[in-house]
Protein backbone atom coordinates (compact mmCIF):
# COMPACT_ATOMS: atom_id res chain seq x y z
CA UNK A 1 0.00 0.00 0.00
CA UNK A 2 1.28 3.38 -0.82
CA UNK A 3 0.51 6.78 0.88
CA UNK A 4 -1.29 9.27 -2.06
CA UNK A 5 0.29 12.83 -2.27
CA UNK A 6 -2.22 15.79 -1.22
CA UNK A 7 -1.62 17.99 -4.30
CA UNK A 8 -3.73 20.85 -2.72
CA UNK A 9 -1.92 21.69 0.11
CA UNK A 10 0.38 24.13 -0.95
CA UNK A 11 -3.32 26.20 -2.20
CA UNK A 12 -3.49 29.23 0.09
CA UNK A 13 -6.81 29.19 1.49
CA UNK A 14 -7.70 25.38 1.03
CA UNK A 15 -9.41 24.07 4.03
CA UNK A 16 -11.07 20.71 3.10
CA UNK A 17 -13.03 19.20 5.99
CA UNK A 18 -12.35 16.08 4.95
CA UNK A 19 -8.56 15.89 4.37
CA UNK A 20 -6.66 18.96 5.57
CA UNK A 21 -4.36 17.79 8.09
CA UNK A 22 -4.35 21.42 10.11
CA UNK A 23 -7.98 22.10 10.08
CA UNK A 24 -9.50 21.83 13.74
CA UNK A 25 -12.80 20.90 13.26
CA UNK A 26 -12.39 18.71 10.19
CA UNK A 27 -11.68 14.98 10.11
CA UNK A 28 -8.10 14.56 8.72
CA UNK A 29 -8.21 11.74 5.90
CA UNK A 30 -5.23 9.99 4.61
CA UNK A 31 -5.31 8.02 1.84
CA UNK A 32 -3.79 4.85 -0.04
CA UNK A 33 -3.74 3.35 -3.02
CA UNK A 34 -4.08 -0.59 -3.06
CA UNK A 35 -4.53 -2.32 -6.60
CA UNK A 36 -7.52 -0.79 -7.82
CA UNK A 37 -8.72 0.75 -4.18
CA UNK A 38 -8.13 3.50 -2.58
CA UNK A 39 -7.94 3.37 1.36
CA UNK A 40 -8.32 5.24 4.42
CA UNK A 41 -7.50 4.69 7.86
CA UNK A 42 -9.71 6.83 10.24
CA UNK A 43 -9.81 7.00 13.89
CA UNK A 44 -13.33 7.60 15.10
CA UNK A 45 -13.56 10.01 18.32
CA UNK A 46 -16.60 11.32 20.73
CA UNK A 47 -16.81 14.57 18.98
CA UNK A 48 -18.22 13.02 16.05
CA UNK A 49 -21.02 11.16 18.07
CA UNK A 50 -24.84 11.11 16.93
CA UNK A 51 -26.13 8.65 19.31
CA UNK A 52 -24.38 7.95 22.46
CA UNK A 53 -20.75 6.67 21.68
CA UNK A 54 -22.53 6.08 17.86
CA UNK A 55 -20.67 7.79 15.27
CA UNK A 56 -23.23 10.19 13.04
CA UNK A 57 -23.94 8.79 9.94
CA UNK A 58 -23.53 12.62 8.38
CA UNK A 59 -19.66 12.10 9.39
CA UNK A 60 -19.80 8.49 8.27
CA UNK A 61 -21.39 9.91 4.67
CA UNK A 62 -18.64 12.67 4.69
CA UNK A 63 -15.91 10.08 5.29
CA UNK A 64 -17.50 7.86 2.19
CA UNK A 65 -17.81 10.54 0.10
CA UNK A 66 -14.43 12.16 1.02
CA UNK A 67 -12.70 8.93 -0.52
CA UNK A 68 -14.52 8.59 -3.55
CA UNK A 69 -13.41 12.01 -4.58
CA UNK A 70 -10.01 10.52 -4.04
CA UNK A 71 -10.49 7.63 -6.38
CA UNK A 72 -11.41 10.71 -8.75
CA UNK A 73 -8.27 11.97 -8.41
CA UNK A 74 -6.09 9.24 -7.84
CA UNK A 75 -7.75 6.93 -10.13
CA UNK A 76 -8.80 8.91 -13.62
CA UNK A 77 -6.33 11.92 -12.75
CA UNK A 78 -8.58 14.77 -12.90
CA UNK A 79 -10.75 16.08 -10.62
CA UNK A 80 -15.19 16.36 -9.72
CA UNK A 81 -17.66 16.94 -8.12
CA UNK A 82 -20.71 14.66 -6.69
CA UNK A 83 -23.64 14.42 -8.24
CA UNK A 84 -25.22 11.79 -6.38
CA UNK A 85 -24.69 9.60 -3.35
CA UNK A 86 -26.35 6.21 -2.08
CA UNK A 87 -25.66 5.54 1.29
CA UNK A 88 -26.78 2.68 3.40
CA UNK A 89 -26.38 2.20 7.26
CA UNK A 90 -25.76 -1.47 7.94
CA UNK A 91 -24.68 -1.40 11.67
CA UNK A 92 -23.65 1.12 14.09
CA UNK A 93 -20.16 2.72 14.16
CA UNK A 94 -18.44 3.09 17.35
CA UNK A 95 -17.10 6.34 18.76
CA UNK A 96 -14.96 4.94 21.43
CA UNK A 97 -13.53 1.53 19.00
CA UNK A 98 -10.55 1.48 17.21
CA UNK A 99 -9.35 2.66 13.51
CA UNK A 100 -11.98 2.16 10.97
CA UNK A 101 -10.89 1.45 7.55
CA UNK A 102 -12.26 2.67 4.04
CA UNK A 103 -12.12 1.59 1.11
CA UNK A 104 -13.49 2.75 -2.82
CA UNK A 105 -12.44 1.95 -6.42
CA UNK A 106 -14.04 2.77 -9.74
CA UNK A 107 -17.42 0.82 -10.45
CA UNK A 108 -18.22 1.95 -14.13
CA UNK A 109 -17.49 5.18 -16.30
CA UNK A 110 -20.45 6.69 -18.50
CA UNK A 111 -19.12 9.51 -20.23
CA UNK A 112 -18.03 11.94 -17.78
CA UNK A 113 -20.19 10.14 -14.71
CA UNK A 114 -17.88 8.12 -12.69
CA UNK A 115 -19.90 5.58 -10.11
CA UNK A 116 -17.60 4.81 -7.35
CA UNK A 117 -18.47 2.19 -4.36
CA UNK A 118 -16.96 2.71 -1.13
CA UNK A 119 -17.36 0.59 2.18
CA UNK A 120 -16.41 1.77 5.95
CA UNK A 121 -15.32 -1.04 8.33
CA UNK A 122 -15.13 -1.26 11.49
CA UNK A 123 -11.64 -2.63 13.23
CA UNK A 124 -13.08 -6.17 13.53
CA UNK A 125 -13.41 -5.97 9.77
CA UNK A 126 -17.65 -5.71 9.93
CA UNK A 127 -18.79 -3.56 6.76
CA UNK A 128 -20.78 -1.05 8.71
CA UNK A 129 -22.18 1.29 5.99
CA UNK A 130 -21.61 1.14 2.04
CA UNK A 131 -22.36 4.35 -0.33
CA UNK A 132 -22.23 4.17 -4.36
CA UNK A 133 -21.36 7.67 -5.40
CA UNK A 134 -22.03 9.32 -8.87
CA UNK A 135 -19.25 11.97 -9.55
CA UNK A 136 -19.46 14.18 -12.23
CA UNK A 137 -15.71 14.15 -13.44
CA UNK A 138 -14.42 17.26 -14.97
CA UNK A 139 -11.52 17.11 -18.48
CA UNK A 140 -8.59 17.55 -16.92
CA UNK A 141 -7.50 21.09 -18.61
CA UNK A 142 -10.83 22.30 -16.77
CA UNK A 143 -9.69 20.08 -13.62
CA UNK A 144 -6.41 22.25 -14.32
CA UNK A 145 -7.72 25.83 -14.49
CA UNK A 146 -10.84 26.05 -12.40
CA UNK A 147 -9.90 23.13 -9.60
CA UNK A 148 -6.78 24.06 -9.06
CA UNK A 149 -5.86 19.83 -10.34
CA UNK A 150 -2.28 19.31 -11.01
CA UNK A 151 -2.21 15.50 -10.83
CA UNK A 152 -2.19 13.41 -7.82
CA UNK A 153 0.85 10.87 -7.45
CA UNK A 154 2.20 8.83 -4.66
CA UNK A 155 3.57 10.82 -1.49
CA UNK A 156 7.34 11.17 -1.49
Amino acid sequence: MEKINNPFLHLEGYNCFGCVPDNPFGVKMTFYEDGDDIVSHWQPKPEYQGWLNTLHGGIQSVLLDEICGWVVMRKLQTAGVTSKMETRFLHAVHTDGEALTLRARLKEMRRNLAIIEAELYDASGKCCSHAVCTYFTLPQEQARKEMHFTGCGPAE
